[in-house]
């Protein structure tokens, strides 16, 4: 296939770009104070002073929630990496999004309280299963492969218990709850509409280069190696705090 002057600018712009990026990543994870997707000082204040329904606010608390949220955005790439066909793509992030909203929800609502750490070093697991599901590690080793919509779906409960624990660090007042908690919840899936666009143009652009192919291993190696940082970091916060 003959690359475009564009596309090849792009395969040039990525061989260099990278090991940056993946450089971001560890950074990313090495200093969550200052990347990861807690709350500011300024929404907490409003969250914990707010009453009554306040729609608009907790809609852009979700989506600022999420787009800032570098585990569940790991997660989403690995999951959209070898999806091609908008079908596919659709169907897989709805599975993700029915789960994380289900226990986002009913997390907060019913008071179910997990431990912020573990479900945070499950996320991370989530990131490497997905990694070894696109280097086709499962099938080599187990001979099948499992179910790949069941795991984003059974991962995607988790990733909504996460949601969960960041808004029950927090008083909520009991007026306009539930309304609140289902606008926070939009909120999310608007974030992660945004996320997914972005992260679908960047792919797009990707794919139709030469050294995809290449990359992609590189790419879901260093995948892999995020969650398993991250996974690191939560646990040793689980044993150490």
């Amino acid at each position: 296939m003959k690359v475009l002057p564009d596309q090849s600018r792009f395969s040039t712009i990525m061989r260099y770009l990278g090991p940056f990026l993946v450089l971001l990543v560890f950074l990313t994870l090495a200093a969550p104070d200052v990347f990861a997707h807690g709350v500011s000082e300024d929404d907490k204040a409003f969250i914990v002073q707010s009453s009554g329904m306040r729609l608009l606010p907790f809609i852009y608390l979700g989506a600022k929630h999420m787009v800032t949220g570098y585990d569940h955005l790991l997660f989403l790439f690995g999951v959209i990496f070898f999806l091609y066909r908008m079908k596919d793509v659709g169907a897989y992030v709805t599975l993700f999004a029915v789960g994380h909203s289900v226990t986002l929800i009913y997390g907060v609502l019913s008071g179910t309280h997990v431990n912020p750490y573990l479900v945070d070093a499950i996320i991370g697991l989530s990131v490497v299963y997905k990694a070894l599901d696109n280097l086709g590690a499962f099938k080599r080793v187990l001979g099948f492969q499992p179910n790949t919509k069941a795991a984003v779906l059974v991962f995607g409960f988790f990733h909504g218990f996460g949601l969960a624990t960041k808004l029950q660090e927090f008083t909520l007042s009991k007026e306009g709850l539930v309304p609140n908690i289902l606008a926070f919840n939009v909120g999310v899936e608007l974030g992660q509409l945004l996320a997914l666009s972005a992260i679908l143009i960047f792919m797009g652009f990707w794919r139709r280069t030469d050294s995809f192919k290449h990359q992609a291993f590189a790419a879901n190696a260093a995948l892999m190696t995020a969650g398993f940082v991250l996974m690191g970091y939560q646990l040793t916060g689980y044993f150490t705090k």
